[in-house]
């Protein structure tokens, strides 16, 4: 709390005679709260002015001047510390927003198998925010449902959809492109690439051409979601020519397209994803965001674009603090992501939204990775309440050490088919390739040749289907759960506890965003009081969690 004391004691470092402030009819607050409750409430500027012996005042309204010497007309008061308003449709990079027609800078990032679902999509374009269909590891046919929904309910607000990296299965990835090529999808957000495929650069390319001022306008657009510098500069950096030359001879572009293409980054957008669920390298933020935007700045300066691509931050977004973090380093905007998967309208089951409101920050770990299970990559996920990653590093474990399912000595194998897949390996094949005769027949013919990749696969439908019944709330299968988490989770709930946000059922996305976004704009303002020498009250430093219609207040 800000106490009489604190109001009257002198900074030894702070600025004397800032300004002067002309009261205009108004009057200072003095006593306990009166600064916390000023810097809260962003859109108004807080004047912090000396009231003679030591006191300090805070005052919301009347005329501030910084830059002269003490008091000029009567009634006015010397100045000694000043913070701006700050709305939190002001944070981020303006250009971000103008791009794609947002309000704020914000982002709900696409968490697969429609656990970004298009309850959170349509929520954040009517709020001014933009949201990512979760559409990895669903079939064509979901992913058209899904697009047939959000098109008919948000119209011209902002959108998108997840194009995944599939290097197991190329074809899928190149149909989803063929769908939102086909549906008028505009921007995607392609994510887990380890490189640049034929399929990512034919949607960026597709449909390029000049405007009527002669400038390069492409209509599909890609923020790329990165933690490599190696990876982050292809993203940056024009298409490769081998891969428009092959668009060129194959009919998707004219010539003059593919010299069009060479002037454009592939994403104007970049996400530097830090330790986060999911597929992560689980890189600190403090280091990966500057490291990307020095990246940035190169890549421009090389290649001249018209526009500098912008570069956001994903990964440990969780609370004001460290969303005003990550405006303060230069992010141009926010993507959140486990965060709301413990929302409502997350397309996951009440189990799985409970057990990540228990969560604590220590209470993730990485397991294999369905989708890239042969190469070695590896998800964060919830370790508390599902052994789900101590079985997955098992079967990983299993892989590398046997030439096939035959291999697998006697008592794995018992624990496998009792435990992991609750029938026998050859009733577990079975229905894996029933699975795969519908959607990669290529797999089976890959698995007739090669017994390691028919055991990957048996493998990978344990994995594979761990996801499913967590989004189901399958009961039977409770311990086999996996739930992509990050520690921001545990970061969130320890911020939100004894708040109405402590419930799963009270939080919605649109009310968690405002809070990070108007939490932001609040410390923002602390920063500024505390550069210039001004003692404050600890609560000052802490923006609680409030309601939606709390939030609307502090920015009347």
């Amino acid at each position: 709390m800000f106490t009489e004391t604190q109001l009257r004691e002198p900074s030894r470092t702070g600025p004397v005679g800032l300004g002067r402030w002309s009261p205009n009819g108004s009057t200072a607050a003095t006593g306990e709260g009166a600064l916390t409750e000023a810097l809260h409430h962003v859109s108004r500027p807080v004047h912090l002015v000396d009231l003679g012996d030591g006191r300090r005042g805070v005052a919301r309204d009347g005329v501030a001047t910084v830059g002269c010497d003490g008091p000029q007309t009567a009634g006015d008061l010397p100045l000694v510390g000043f913070a701006p308003s700050v709305r939190p449709e002001q944070l981020g990079d303006s250009a971000f927003r103008a791009a794609h027609g947002l309000r704020y800078a914000y982002v709900a990032g696409a968490m697969a198998n429609g656990i970004g679902s298009v309850e959170i999509v349509e929520a954040m374009g009517r709020a001014g925010m933009i949201g990512f269909f979760g559409a990895a590891g669903l079939d064509l046919r979901r992913i058209e449902t899904a697009i047939d929904r959000i098109q008919q309910n948000l119209g011209a607000l902002p959108f998108g959809f997840n194009l995944i990296h599939s290097p197991s299965d190329p074809r899928l990835e190149a149909g989803t492109v063929d769908l939102y090529l086909r549906r008028g999808v505009r921007l995607v957000s392609a994510s887990a690439y380890l490189d640049l495929t034929l399929a990512l650069v034919r949607y960026r390319v597709t449909g390029i051409e000049r405007d009527a001022d002669g400038r390069v306008v492409a209509p599909n657009r890609i923020i790329g979601k990165v933690s490599r510098v190696e990876v982050a500069r292809k993203f940056l950096s024009p298409p490769p020519e081998p891969m428009l030359s092959e668009l060129v001879a194959d009919g998707t572009i004219r010539p003059e397209q593919a010299r069009w293409a060479a002037s454009i980054p592939i994403c104007e957008d970049l996400t530097a994803e830090a330790d986060s669920g999911g597929h992560t390298d689980n890189r600190p933020a403090l280091t990966l965001l500057p490291t990307m935007l020095a990246l940035r700045d190169e890549v421009h300066e090389r290649f001249g674009y018209e526009c500098p691509p912008r570069v956001g931050i994903a990964g440990g977004i969780a609370t004001p603090s460290s969303a005003a973090a990550a405006f303060a380093m230069g992010a141009a905007y926010i993507l959140t992501g486990t965060i709301n998967q413990a929302c409502r309208e997350a397309g996951t089951s009440d189990a799985v939204k409970r057990m990540l409101a228990d969560a604590s920050q220590a209470d993730v770990t990485m397991a294999p990775a369905a989708d890239m299970f042969e190469m070695g990559v590896k998800v964060q996920v919830l370790k508390r309440g599902t052994m789900f990653a101590l079985r997955a590093r098992k079967l990983y474990e299993l892989y590398r050490t046997c030439a096939d399912l035959d291999d697998i000595p006697a008592v794995d194998r018992l624990a496998l088919e009792r435990d992991y897949f609750r029938g026998s390996l050859e009733q577990t094949w079975a229905r894996t390739k029933h699975f795969f005769e519908q959607r990669d027949p290529a797999q089976l013919e890959r698995a007739a040749r090669d017994p390691k990749h028919k055991m990957a696969l048996v493998f990978r439908s344990y994995l594979g289907q761990s996801s499913e019944w967590a989004n189901r709330g399958e009961p039977s299968r409770k311990v086999d759960y996996q739930i992509w988490c990050g520690p921001a989770m545990g970061a969130f709930n320890e911020w939100t506890r004894g708040s109405a946000l402590a419930q799963p059922e009270n939080r919605d996305v649109v009310t968690v965003a405002l809070n990070l976004l108007v939490g932001a704009a609040a410390l923002t303002r602390v920063g500024w009081l505390r550069t210039q020498g001004v003692p404050l009250p600890p609560g000052a430093q802490r923006f609680a969690p409030r309601t939606h219609a709390e939030l609307d207040a502090l920015q009347r």
